[in-house]
C-alpha cells in the first residue's frame, strides 16, 4: 500500500433539501465532493424510506460526479440491475440483509460497478472473513442507520482500524468508507484509523461555507499524518 493516499469525500443527497436536488448536485460539485452518495431506504430494512432509480438516474443526467449508491434495503440483489442501468459508478448493500452475498458482490462487478459492503454499528469485522478479497470497498456505519444527523457510536472507529490492519497484513487494496457523524470535528480520528472517503451530509448541507466544511481532503501517510504535499 502506499505511503500516502488520498482522502476522498462524499455528499450524502439525503441530507439536502431533496426539493432542490438539482441545487444541492451544484453546490456538491462547486465545494469539491468527490462523489455523490445516494442512500435507498425500503421502509423494512430501515425505518424511512426515500427515492428509487429514477431519482438515481435523473441524478445522472445532471452530474459527472461518480454516484456511490447505498441500499439500505431487504433482499438487495433483487435491485442490483435497476441502480446499475441508472448510473451507478458504486454499488453497496448490507451483509445482514444478503443470504448470497459472494454472488451479489460478484455480479456487481461483472456489469463494470465497484462493489461494497455495508456493515451496521453492531456487526463485527469477522462477519468479513469469507469475502475479504472480493469486495472493492467496506462501508462502516457509525451510526444506526436510517437517519441524518445522528453523533458517531465512537467503538465503531475500532472496527475501522481493523480493516485497516486487514488490508495491510493480506496486501489488499480494499478503500474503507465511513457513514455517520462524519464531520470537522471527527474527520481526524477516522482519517487517522484508516477511512479513504468519508460520507457527510448534514455536516456538508446545513453548512454557512460548505467549501470550507470539506477541509479533509489532503493526503495522509500511513502513521495518520496529514501532508501538505
Amino acid at each position: 500500500m502506499n505511503n500516502k493516499r488520498e482522502i476522498l469525500v462524499a455528499a450524502s443527497v439525503y441530507g439536502a433539501d431533496l426539493s432542490a436536488a438539482g441545487e444541492a448536485v451544484r453546490l456538491c460539485e462547486n465545494s469539491g465532493i468527490d462523489l455523490l452518495h445516494l442512500d435507498v431506504m425500503d421502509g423494512h430494512f430501515v425505518p424511512d424510506i426515500t427515492f428509487g432509480n429514477k431519482f438515481v438516474s435523473d441524478l445522472d443526467k445532471i452530474t459527472d460526479l461518480p454516484l456511490d449508491v447505498h441500499l439500505m434495503v431487504n433482499d438487495p440483489s433483487k435491485f442490483l440491475d435497476s441502480y446499475i442501468d441508472a448510473g451507478a459508478d458504486f454499488l453497496s448493500f448490507h451483509i445482514e440483509a444478503d443470504l448470497h452475498v459472494h454472488r451479489t458482490l460478484n455480479y456487481i462487478k461483472s456489469r463494470g460497478v465497484k462493489a461494497g459492503i455495508c456493515l451496521v454499528p453492531s456487526t463485527p469485522v469477522t462477519a468479513l472473513s469469507e469475502i475479504i478479497t472480493d469486495i472493492d470497498y467496506v462501508q462502516v456505519m457509525t451510526v444506526n442507520p436510517g437517519f441524518s444527523g445522528q453523533k458517531m457510536i465512537q467503538s465503531c472507529i475500532n472496527k475501522i482500524k481493523q480493516l485497516d490492519e486487514i488490508r495491510n497484513e493480506k496486501n489488499l487494496d480494499f478503500l474503507i468508507f465511513v457513514d455517520g457523524g462524519v464531520n470537522p470535528a471527527t474527520s481526524s480520528i477516522l482519517i487517522e484509523s484508516g477511512t479513504d472517503v468519508l460520507i457527510t451530509a448534514s455536516s456538508l448541507f446545513s453548512s454557512d461555507n460548505p467549501s470550507k466544511t470539506v477541509i479533509f481532503k489532503l493526503p495522509v501517510n500511513n502513521c495518520g499524518q496529514i501532508s501538505d504535499s
